[in-house]
């Protein structure tokens, strides 16, 4: 693909044009967001500067990136950047992209606390699993009294985290420890929040190529029937959590029923039903501690 002497409206056109042969979703979103990581112009720039030529870095970078995302790998990848509740948040290899169904879980948190009369108070969250710091950061940027600490057990995801957690401004309330899930934390928490790798492992090479070839298996495989972390997390958080705190999980599509029983096993209360995520498919779970 040659894009050299294109404005920057003509090659947002070609690179559409590119993509929607090449049979991705969202050509036309796809053209202007790389076209925009490339140039560091956001939507209104992009419009501003559509008669500015690309000089011959600018063409032959987007042509690079437009052959990545045909390949299959996701834009969020290619900019090496993904938004979660409004927060820009830098990705790597180690981490999963932040997705919008996870923001339930945050919606969820808010909601528990805010019930409880809690979101005021001087809390203390652990987010097991944390990958880019995405949970944790979401809800330290809505919790002005709060502090959390996130685990993982990849070194190169904590200091992804702890990156995010310093470029947010979040850094003194953030702490980020190597731990698999909440082995080693001490308690108690006010709030235990997750999401775990939940997906069946035979179950894997049939998940989009975005995800399969791009995200790290090891935030994926849920084990044989997608429930391993469910039973290492719930005991942890049974031990750990004040008395009324709360446990808030993410969970894979038709798992309530059996994370439900895993929570009832370890002495949590919940009532079992799953909160829809924005494509009304039940996402998360959430429990008390008695």
């Amino acid at each position: 693909m040659t894009l050299t002497g294109h404005t920057v409206e003509q090659a947002r056109r070609a690179v559409s044009a590119e993509l929607n042969a090449a049979n991705i979703e969202t050509p036309d979103l796809d053209a202007r967001t790389l076209l925009g990581g490339i140039l560091k112009l956001d939507l209104t720039g992009l419009m501003t500067a559509y008669e500015r030529e690309l000089n011959d870095g600018e063409a032959a970078e987007l042509a690079n990136v437009v052959q990545r995302r045909i390949s299959g790998e996701p834009v969020a990848r290619i900019l090496g950047c993904k938004e979660f509740w409004g927060l820009p948040l830098a990705l790597s290899p180690a981490t999963l992209v932040p997705r919008p169904d996870t923001e339930t879980a945050v919606e969820a948190a808010l909601t528990a606390l805010k019930r409880n009369n809690r979101s005021d108070d001087r809390l203390r969250i652990a987010d097991l699993g944390t990958g880019t710091g995405a949970i944790l950061l979401a809800l330290l940027s809505e919790l002005p009294n709060a502090e959390g600490i996130g685990t993982d057990i990849n070194p190169d995801a904590l200091a992804t985290a702890q990156r995010n957690a310093q470029s947010l401004g979040l850094g003194a309330r953030a702490a980020f420890v190597q731990s698999d899930y909440a082995a080693a934390l001490d308690g108690p928490f006010d709030l235990i929040i997750s999401n775990p790798p939940y997906i069946a492992s035979g179950d894997i090479d049939g998940l989009a190529l975005e995800v399969r070839a791009h995200d790290p298996h090891v935030a994926l495989d849920g084990g044989v029937d997608g429930l391993d972390a469910y039973r290492a997390i719930v005991p942890q958080a049974r031990q750990l959590l004040k008395a009324n705190g709360i446990l808030v999980v993410e969970i894979g599509q038709g798992q309530e029923v059996d994370v439900a029983r895993i929570m009832a096993a370890a002495g949590l209360e919940s009532d079992g039903l799953a909160i829809p995520d924005i494509n009304g498919i039940g996402r998360v779970l959430t429990a008390r501690n008695p």
